[in-house]
């Protein structure tokens, strides 16, 4: 009898999505050429979009949600990997339209996954997941860009989000003046004070209609949020500065002019990291385990269970969620 381990997943019924927690057997997972047993996982918002169903993010069924896992090789036929490397998963449509993290094993593509670094655990390779890789992302595109710390302040949105703390952490470590902008700017602004903020502003005073220009301030941004939130950054930036956008927490929509492009010369800088090619991979989470301070990054992190899942889905869209979650699995 084949070995069961235990899974959440993810059915499509005439009532709508339903979740099960499941003993599951290999023969349930979908094809690849490595096998992995999953360490741990964790909650981005678009995994609450999927827990949810509050957006189509899950394209076939059944299907394990979870974009993130860490963990370490069971088997491989994938001449890349051997039984006992330690790897990480971020994105390729796992998750979506491929069974993903929330389950003991994982079956993928050898092609999808990085080696993960010396020094990163499993459980701090999750309470980085997709949200940190997102967030160094961002900021190697800044620095090569030419937004150096000598060119001024860059504004983080969405501060208090796993997006947001990780790229705080980077950008001070990095000797980067960063500006926070949070919606919980009084409940948080110690917390992303602690991370590295030198200062916290409110979230609000970039949520109406953009004016095409408004006082430069910004050398570079982070963005998480979209909508009038992008669009009121990009307005404030300076001469030559970039915004690097990422996220859609406010929404998808860009209410913005062309001002800030064709008379300041504003770089927008979109940031994918779903289907990122394997060599940025590679980069970023050498990078993250050079420069990212652990110790900030276990403060900005809570830990879970698989049963907890359900329940920080809902969170998480809801904007309860401070900062990163991991979901021990093994």
């Amino acid at each position: 009898m084949s070995e069961t381990f235990r899974a959440l997943r993810a059915h499509k019924t005439d009532a709508g999505q339903e979740l099960r927690f499941e003993a599951l057997t290999l023969d349930d997972l979908m094809d690849g050429d490595v096998v992995v047993r999953v360490e741990a996982t964790t909650v981005n918002f678009k995994d609450g979009l999927a827990l949810t169903g509050k957006s189509p993010i899950i394209r076939a069924w059944p299907l394990v949600p979870g974009i993130d896992f860490a963990g370490v090789v069971e088997n491989s036929s994938n001449p890349e990997f051997k039984p006992g490397d330690r790897v990480v998963l971020n994105g390729w449509g796992v998750g979506e339209s491929h069974s993903g993290g929330y389950a003991g094993k994982a079956r993928v593509k050898g092609e999808w996954l990085v080696k993960l670094p010396d020094g990163l655990s499993a459980a701090q390779a999750m309470a980085i997941g997709t949200a940190g890789y997102t967030a160094m992302l961002s900021v190697l595109r800044l620095e090569q860009l030419g937004v150096t710390p000598a060119k001024g302040e860059v504004l983080v949105t969405g501060a208090a989000g796993g997006v947001g703390g990780v790229a705080i952490a980077l950008l001070a470590k990095l000797g980067y003046q960063v500006v926070a902008s949070s919606r919980r700017k009084d409940s948080e602004g110690d917390y992303l004070r602690g991370l590295g903020a030198s200062d916290v502003v409110d979230a609000a005073d970039f949520q109406g209609p953009a004016r095409p220009l408004a006082r430069e301030r910004w050398a570079g941004a982070v963005d998480a949020v979209g909508s009038h939130t992008l669009a009121n950054v990009l307005s404030q930036t300076k001469y030559g500065g970039v915004v690097t956008a990422c996220g859609l927490a406010q929404g998808m929509d860009l209410p913005a002019s062309v001002a800030p492009f064709i008379l300041r010369g504003v770089t927008l800088a979109g940031i994918d990291s779903v289907m990122r090619p394997k060599p940025d991979r590679v980069e970023a989470w050498g990078r993250l385990a050079r420069d990212l301070d652990l110790g900030k990054l276990e403060t900005m992190t809570t830990h879970a269970k698989l049963d907890d899942l359900p329940r920080l889905g809902a969170e998480i869209v809801e904007g309860k969620v401070r900062g990163r979650i991991v979901v021990d699995v093994g």
